[in-house]
């Protein structure tokens, strides 16, 4: 007989494929929202399921366990940040097949977790490209929402940009073009200091620390010289 959870995910899963969108995918892959068995659920969508279930942290599992990408980001919207272990968060990080489930993981649960900050660089250090997205995703998310984190705590973090401009591929530069402005966007101390790694990164031989310092230094008001 099923337990609570299995109706609630049963529940949740027949939610979700009632309000597919199979004529969508088309579209949403030319914008690289990808991966199997993918269902299209637009994202009002997911957050009226999202107050309708209400943070459920084994549904959230349960949801991300499935590897359907719309029940992944209805997990993140569902899952209680302060009860994810560093175990859950590096299984999820593995577990990623889109840029969107990742942006929202970092943005709907990560970002509220006390553990999520020093998985930060452990995430830059991942080849993988999702999981090395999700360091950067998160870092941005948290130079938006975490409004008490001192300025030390994102100079520290600098390094990692640096280190990771040189990677090429789009859903690894983005990330980190992305967290190299929301950090310098922070207060006009931290907009210096990044502007400071901006200028580097277009001095530098690779095409993706160029372009990434060139669109950050727009962003932030300075042109390249």
């Amino acid at each position: 007989m099923p337990n609570k959870l299995d109706r609630r995910l049963d529940e949740a899963l027949a939610a979700l494929r009632e309000r597919a969108r199979p004529e969508q995918l088309e579209g949403m892959a030319r914008f690289g929202l990808t991966s199997s068995g993918r269902l299209g659920l637009a994202v009002p969508d997911l957050r009226a399921l999202a107050r309708r279930f209400g943070r459920d942290h084994e549904l959230a599992l349960a949801l991300w366990d499935t590897g359907i990408p719309d029940a992944q980001l209805l997990a993140g919207m569902v899952a209680e940040p302060a009860r994810l272990t560093v175990a859950e968060m590096d299984r999820w990080v593995a577990g990623m097949r889109a840029w969107d489930v990742c942006d929202q993981a970092c943005l709907n649960a990560f970002v509220k977790s006390p553990l999520s900050w020093d998985r930060i660089p452990a995430w830059a250090a991942r080849e993988a490209e999702f999981e090395k997205r999700a360091a950067f995703a998160l870092l941005a998310v948290a130079a938006v929402h975490q409004k008490q984190r001192p300025d030390a705590d994102f100079l520290a973090r600098l390094p990692l940009i640096e280190a990771a401009a040189a990677d090429d591929r789009n859903f690894v530069k983005k990330a980190v073009n992305w967290a190299l402005r929301q950090i310098g966007k922070r207060n006009p101390a931290l907009r210096e200091q990044a502007l400071t790694v901006a200028k580097r990164l277009c001095e530098r031989s690779e095409r993706s620390a160029r372009w990434i310092g060139s669109d950050a230094r727009r962003e932030l008001g300075r042109a390249p010289r």
